[in-house]
């Protein structure tokens, strides 16, 4: 456990959805890090994410696992009771799971199309709605949802991908501005360009990025990403709301 550390979340509850490896896992424990009781949500990865609620002990948060598809209300809805149950609130929910399948066009048939947005979208509403009313009894409630690059720059292949992260968009802006009257902040974290396993998988690097480069030389890594995410559930970021911050190397500038 580390500690000699100034802990801004230390009595806080936050979920973080697809925890198990890369920026999710980074983000949870990163929330932990900093004293929060951190529920590792993923579909089915359970050794992954029992992985991840042990690096966050051993950062000095608390940790729960709990496997749910929240692409479905009853997922979600359970995430958000078993969270309550063990940790008594939630002031924090991090939508991260996402799949990032890529088919051009031509071969994106209605159940890739369906399954993408139902993970990436409607499981970040699904969430965010479940969760509101213990948001709300949150004295510094915060949303961060986790956007993706293509769907600002563009990319073959990623038509799916990219409608879904651009509606977490416009998700975050509704949410902002319904839950302002709590307090409740909603943002929504883009990263852009991040050295992470998925770029070593079967399907390979996505498109995009062989087609960007960054000012800085270098792709970022999950523990930049999760320090943004982690500034904007903590107390210095309680007038930042309704806003999508990039955090790409100037990726866009390259």
């Amino acid at each position: 456990m580390e500690t000699g550390m100034n802990r801004e979340l230390s009595g806080r509850v936050a979920i973080v959805t697809g925890a198990a490896r890369n920026i999710g896992q980074a983000i949870a424990v990163g929330l932990g890090r900093q004293g929060a009781s951190v529920v590792v949500n993923v579909q089915n990865s359970s050794a992954e994410a029992e992985h991840t609620a042990h690096l966050i002990i051993e950062a000095g948060g608390q940790a729960l696992v709990h496997l749910a598809d929240v692409s479905t209300p009853q997922g979600a809805q359970g995430l958000i009771e078993a969270t309550v149950e063990r940790f008594g609130g939630i002031d924090m929910l991090v939508n991260n799971a996402a799949l990032r399948r890529e088919a051009r066009i031509d071969d994106l048939d209605w159940q890739q199309w369906r399954t993408v947005l139902g993970v990436i979208l409607d499981g970040a509403y699904l969430c965010a709605h479940a969760a509101t009313p213990w948001l709300r009894q949150s004295s510094a409630g915060a949303i961060v949802n986790i956007g993706g690059m293509s769907a600002h720059g563009g990319s073959r292949s990623r038509a799916h991908v990219m409608a879904a992260k651009m509606g977490l968009v416009g998700l975050t802006r509704g949410l902002a501005c319904d839950l302002s009257d709590s307090g409740v902040t909603a943002n929504c974290v883009v990263p852009g360009l991040i050295d992470t396993a998925r770029g070593h998988s079967a399907q390979g690097t996505p498109a995009h990025h062989s087609t960007h480069s960054t000012l800085l030389g270098r792709r970022g890594t999950s523990e930049e990403v999760a320090d943004l995410v982690v500034f904007l559930c903590g107390p210095k970021a309680r007038y930042l709301t309704g806003q999508t911050m990039h955090a790409n190397g100037g990726a866009y500038l390259g």
